[in-house]
């Protein structure tokens, strides 16, 4: 990286208290890029930042619940999708203006240190690769290792137009399976049809539970399920015997002061048909990323399947704090992104 593209400053975000309020209890603060190159160490490159992926369990980190010791102030953001601008004595120096994705906390950052190793290069910085990261991993690890999906069977995606949603629906139509995705509106209903899913249930206008009963009434094979409340409750309802309920948020709860509602779990809709819940967190599965990663990048590249995006902004890292409120509105189509730099925007 030639000295004169080097920034005196950048700026990343950081969690001054912690709360699910994600704007008041974040502040961005600037930072001397000199102090990151000081830190530099020999497996470690230095990514300009393009763009950040948004997740519902943004608001989950602020507010303690996956490190309940961390003292605030402290990173946030998950993934992203950068250029490397200056590498380690031991990273190849020809690796420098190549582009990749990398999972990490503190990823609400312009510039940000990152091993070499946790980068997963990309031809080109097509935003559509971070989608295949929490979201993409999640959806083909859990109903892969907790699913247990083969095909020939009936599986139901909430919250299907979000996402992480929009992949499990593609992949488990890939697999060969009938498919049943929920949504809140008709464009989303529209989406979810492209994407392969045999039933769109529009929610604000149809009776989930009444859907549900009367056009499956053997019950559903496997829940991918990530809203939570009630929605989780007629998931439980619904499923078939044997059926496999995977957990993987509720994101209904997330932004909500009260907790969790709805009633609390009945076993006696598990133990009689010998059905299962199951909970899913990405990085108790570290060591499925590659194979899974590498398939998704496969299909992608093959056109196999399609990653709706979300673009949040201009170009500025303050529009983070956009992103995150349109994902827990629930206002998002598809993957919510937020590029970093106004030359990124314009890429789509």
């Amino acid at each position: 990286m030639a000295n004169q593209q080097q920034p005196s400053t950048f700026r990343k975000i950081q969690a001054v208290t912690i709360g699910n309020d994600f704007e008041k209890v974040t502040e961005i603060v600037s930072v001397k890029y000199i102090d990151l190159v000081q830190q530099l160490k020999p497996h470690q490159v230095i990514v300009k930042v393009l763009y950040v992926g948004i997740n519902a369990s943004d608001v989950n980190y602020t507010n303690g619940k996956y490190t309940p010791n961390v003292k605030p102030p402290f990173d946030v953001g998950f993934e992203g999708l950068g250029q490397i601008v200056q590498v380690g004595s031991k990273v190849p120096k020809e690796k420098v203006a190549s582009y990749g994705i990398f999972s990490q906390y503190g990823a609400f950052a312009e510039y940000l240190i990152i091993s070499y190793k946790g980068i997963t290069p990309i031809p080109n910085p097509k935003p559509e690769y971070i989608g295949l990261l929490t979201s993409g991993l999640t959806s083909s690890i859990s109903l892969i290792e907790k699913g247990q999906m083969t095909s020939g069977e009936t599986v139901l995606v909430t919250a299907a137009a979000g996402g992480t949603g929009q992949f499990a629906v593609q992949l488990a139509k890939l697999a060969g399976n009938h498919v049943i995705g929920t949504c809140s509106s008709d464009d989303k209903v529209e989406m979810l049809k492209r994407m392969g899913c045999d039933r769109v249930i529009n929610y604000k206008k149809e009776d989930f539970k009444k859907v549900l009963k009367s056009e499956y009434p053997r019950g559903v094979d496997i829940v991918f399920e990530s809203v939570g409340g009630q929605f989780f409750d007629i998931c439980l309802g619904s499923l078939a015997t044997k059926g496999r309920l995977i957990v993987i948020g509720m994101a209904s709860t997330y932004s909500s002061s009260s907790g969790m509602q709805g009633n609390d779990l009945n076993t006696i809709k598990l133990l009689g048909k010998s059905r299962t819940v199951t909970g899913f967190f990405l990085p108790d599965y570290a060591d499925q990323y590659g194979k899974h990663l590498h398939r998704l990048i496969s299909l992608l590249a093959q056109r196999k399947l399609e990653v709706e995006l979300d673009l949040v902004g201009q170009g500025d890292i303050k529009d983070v704090i956009k992103g995150v409120d349109r994902l827990q509105m629930g206002k998002n189509k598809g993957k919510v992104i937020v590029p970093l730099s106004s030359s990124s925007s314009s890429r789509l």
